[in-house]
């Protein structure tokens, strides 16, 4: 485990870290499980109450997770900043920008233009990162952007059944992505210094610091026994799945994948994103099957490995 292995071989599919790869892809599954999940929540709490309530129970449930590890170093300056931003942007901006979004646009809409996320993150890499970008990723990035275009001006042609996605609702969303995008480049500075579970905990402290006078606005209006048990049952799912579980799970895996090689990961939000729709009732028209195959299209294009070198035999 321990064994030092070269840039060229890590690329290569023999000496994929398959664990690192199977959290990546869990955590955007369980994201795009709640992000369809949360319209029925945002049906029963004012936004940032719900925000609220997601970091409280979390902070309960990551108590433990807060102590710092016999191999771990203090905390310095530094890190302590990009644990600020990272909660601050990946955290309460994100939901924030999520659960308004989440308002005015269906789930199926939301899953195409959570769908751009990766090119996001190619995007931020280049400019953060100064990570070359590749007229494949441009290509990939431009499809994104016809399948989020696609679902934003299918305004007056959703069914009975579905929600309209409105302008503002699309640019919330959109928002979003850059969000979680900034969330994914900070993140893997973080793993490098904090263990994952502490990153987690850290994160959703700040998070439940910012939306706490918000939330405790809202809260003073409420009718807390208007919710049934079933709402505070997933209500208590999303507060474990959205700041605990799959920050864990993102963290642990971005500690052994490259950023941008972990963006691709970040197809199964949408999938997952979609299926909830699909189950909350919600059915795709023929222009959002053709806004999900543009971007899944553009995501594949832009983040996936470079040209392979030619085998040996």
């Amino acid at each position: 485990m321990t064994q030092p292995h070269s840039p060229a071989s890590s690329l290569s599919t023999h000496h994929l870290p398959w664990a690192a790869l199977a959290c990546l892809a869990l955590s955007t599954s369980l994201v795009g499980s709640y992000v369809g999940l949360s319209k029925l929540l945002i049906l029963s709490f004012p936004v940032f109450l719900l925000a609220w309530l997601r970091f409280g129970i979390a902070a309960v449930l990551m108590a433990p997770w807060l102590k710092r590890g016999t191999a771990e170093p203090p905390l310095d300056a530094r890190t302590r900043r990009l644990l600020f931003w990272e909660s601050f942007i990946g955290n309460f901006l994100f939901s924030i920008c999520l659960l308004f979004g989440l308002k005015q646009a269906s789930a199926m809409a939301a899953g195409v233009i959570m769908a751009a996320i990766p090119a996001a993150v190619a995007l931020l890499s280049r400019v953060f990162l100064a990570e070359r970008m590749s007229g494949r990723v441009l290509l990939g990035i431009g499809l994104g952007v016809g399948g989020i275009a696609l679902v934003a001006l299918e305004r007056g042609q959703a069914s009975a059944s579905q929600q309209h996605t409105t302008w503002l609702g699309a640019l919330l969303l959109i928002a979003a992505v850059f969000c979680e995008a900034t969330y994914v480049v900070i993140g893997k500075k973080l793993t490098a210094q904090v263990s994952p579970k502490r990153i987690s905990a850290l994160i959703n402290l700040w998070g439940m610091a910012l939306v706490t006078p918000l939330g405790l606005w809202q809260a003073f209006s409420f009718d807390f026994s208007a919710p049934t048990l079933s709402v505070w049952g997933l209500l208590l799912f999303y507060a474990g799945a959205a700041s605990m579980v799959t920050v864990w799970l993102w963290m642990t895996g971005l500690r052994q994948v490259p950023a941008a090689k972990a963006g691709v990961f970040m197809v199964f939000l949408p999938i997952a994103t979609g299926l909830v729709g699909w189950f909350l009732g919600e059915r795709p028209s023929a222009n959002q099957l053709i806004a999900y195959a543009l971007a899944l299209s553009g995501v594949v294009l832009a983040t996936w490995p470079g040209r392979p070198s030619p085998a040996l035999s």
